[in-house]
């Protein structure tokens, strides 16, 4: 008996690192991955602790197993996130990397804000959270993609 829970706490382990998400929080190394898997990058504006629209688009969205399914073979993920509690304060060198990416794509500060990348950065497109199913946001997505 103790054999069979100890197994299935190894399988569910197992499972859950499967239906992670990848994200990456390094631009130079989405697009590094870009260009050797021929992807696209999805570069996602979030305040992970404060907004709430970017914890239903996580949530509803990002954490689903139908987007995290079809994200691993599709497209690089690259999160910029902005937290405001302390307890979830970034390095100093990541916050730099985030607002240099907002300089970049995201002159509006709005939040949450996905920007949709080809491999060497250009942008493709640009939407955020929209109250749609999982399989309706990745055709959005793949709309941008020529």
């Amino acid at each position: 008996m103790r054999k069979n829970i100890v197994l299935f706490i190894v399988l569910l382990l197992n499972v859950s690192v499967v239906l992670a998400q990848d994200w990456q929080t390094d631009f130079t190394k989405a697009k590094e991955i870009a260009t050797q898997e021929n992807k696209t990058i999805v570069l996602v504006f979030q305040g992970s602790d404060w907004c709430a629209p970017c914890i239903k688009l996580d949530r509803e969205i990002w954490s689903t197993d139908v987007f995290k399914t079809f994200a691993k073979e599709h497209f690089v993920m690259l999160q910029a996130d902005f937290p405001r509690r302390k307890k979830n304060a970034l390095s100093e060198k990541q916050t730099n990397a985030n607002a240099k990416l907002a300089e970049m794509y995201n002159k509006s500060g709005g939040f949450p804000f996905v920007v949709v990348l080809d491999k060497n950065g250009n942008v493709l497109g640009k939407t955020g959270y929209k109250k749609i199913s999982p399989e309706a946001y990745i055709k959005e997505i793949n709309s941008f993609i020529k």
